[in-house]
């Protein structure tokens, strides 16, 4: 079968690789001149199956309205005005809004660990046909805790991961400090946390690009620098796919020599550019951008930098290392498709990572500021969320077109899983997990699951 995949990100990469292997004719469009430069480029870090836990939960309401005013907390809301494309944010945001409750929390993690454990499984299987080198440590991911408020509701969650397969366990501050002697210098803070050894790290790059080479190598037809003008439909099917060359067009769309791919199959993996991307052709799904941020430093002294990956729970944000490198992510803007790092409130998020990574691993690494004669590495990318944080993997009402897209923070988790249960869709299989895939009604009913 001929598919094009829109986007080579983590998840379009992955569903190109799955495809190859099932025999299919694969191309892959992409507005960028290489793989994995956007959504992909700079994440956590984290393959963090179980630490799956959905934005929406009972205590977030509150929390986000006590967030508001703050330049540097872990979910600000930026209100947009509601009309025309700001409509979906207030849209999006009811949808949020109803999922803020313990039922449909745990229904959603229910979820999102099946495809988690199906996805982390898929990944180990690519790396072993591959043997792509991406600065994995299969170190396990601790989350340590400075408040004991929070810190007492850690057996809630570890509980809720073990009901569904996931070994987290609660540790105490000595226990942690054991599995990570990175953080002695900061343990006066922490009053404990919870751990998971079966979790790793790497980076998500790397990976994505060294996959797309091999896909690449094997026949994949790769059109990087295109844009994708518009879906083309003939009836209630997609008939073909409109893109022009950026490198050899001006930036004017008239001027611009468009080209037509004809496929059996069109895969939007576009991250948060597929829900409007979607719209033009009547297949509307909320998938909103959240703003997510990034820093990597080099290390100073790198026999005191952790090799375990960490969640800091108090500031919400994500510590990896990556070979001479620590990457430090986190924050959430759910305010439009910005990707600006200039502005005030930019710049005080970015401020905010470099300070918690010096209060926790002090002098590990140069986390000046370039006007103090640093050189830290800041990012910042969209993070293409749904309301339950569920991606959306299946067939749309429209035929000829497949959606694989939704997947928020955890797009380097869910990747490889959700790139091989694509494929084994479109290849007439159904995935061996209890998912919800879209335009599969049979697949949620046998599992006994809420339609996403």
């Amino acid at each position: 079968m001929k598919v094009v995949v829109l986007g080579a990100g983590i998840i379009g990469i992955s569903t190109a690789w799955h495809l190859l292997e099932r025999g299919h004719d694969v191309t892959v469009v992409d507005r960028q001149p290489d793989a994995a430069l956007e959504t992909s480029f700079a994440n956590a870090a984290q393959i963090s199956v179980s630490y799956c836990e959905p934005w929406a939960n009972r205590d977030a309401p509150l929390k986000a309205l006590k967030w508001m005013f703050r330049d540097d907390a872990p979910l600000l809301f930026r209100p947009q005005l509601p009309f025309g494309e700001g409509w979906q944010q207030w849209r999006w945001g009811l949808q949020f809004l109803a999922q803020c409750n313990d039922a449909a929390f745990e229904r959603n993690v229910q979820q999102l660990v099946a495809l988690g454990a199906y996805s982390h499984s898929a990944l180990k299987d690519v790396v072993r046909a591959t043997g792509i080198d991406y600065h994995r440590l299969e170190r396990g991911i601790a989350h340590y805790y400075t408040e004991q408020q929070s810190f007492d509701t850690a057996g809630d969650a570890a509980a809720l991961m073990r009901k569904y397969g996931v070994a987290r366990r609660v540790v105490s501050t000595a226990e942690l400090l054991k599995i990570e002697p990175a953080l002695s210098a900061f343990a006066g803070r922490i009053v404990g946390g919870t751990y998971t050894a079966s979790d790793e790290s790497g980076d998500a790059k790397v990976f994505t690009q060294g996959l797309a080479r091999r896909c690449a190598e094997r026949g994949v037809e790769f059109l990087y620098h295109h844009n994708i003008v518009r879906l083309e439909k003939a009836g209630n099917a997609i008939e073909s796919v409109a893109i022009y060359d950026r490198s050899t067009s001006t930036n004017r769309l008239n001027d611009a020599k468009t080209r037509q791919l004809k496929a059996e199959a069109v895969v939007v993996a576009c991250g948060s550019y597929s829900a409007p991307l979607l719209r033009t052709v009547g297949v509307d799904l909320p998938i909103y951008p959240g703003k997510g941020y990034s820093a990597t430093f080099a290390l100073l002294k790198p026999e005191r930098a952790p090799f375990v990956s960490m969640i800091d729970d108090e500031v919400k944000c994500a510590i990896s290392r990556l070979g001479n490198e620590l990457r430090v992510a986190g924050t959430i803007e759910v305010g439009g498709y910005d990707l600006s790092l200039d502005t005030p409130l930019a710049r005080a998020r970015c401020r905010m990572l470099a300070r918690r990574v010096e209060q926790v691993l002090p002098g590990v690494c140069d986390t000046r500021l370039e006007e103090d004669g640093g050189a830290p590495r800041f990012w910042t990318g969209l993070r293409p969320a749904t309301p339950t944080n569920i991606p959306y993997i299946g067939k749309t009402r429209v035929g000829r077109l497949w959606v694989n897209a939704g997947h928020g923070t955890l797009g380097w988790t869910h990747g490889a899983g959700s790139g091989k249960a694509l494929a084994e869709l479109i290849s007439g299989e159904m995935p061996a997990m209890a998912f919800g895939f879209c335009g599969f009604e049979r697949s949620r009913q046998r599992a006994g699951l809420q339609a996403v």
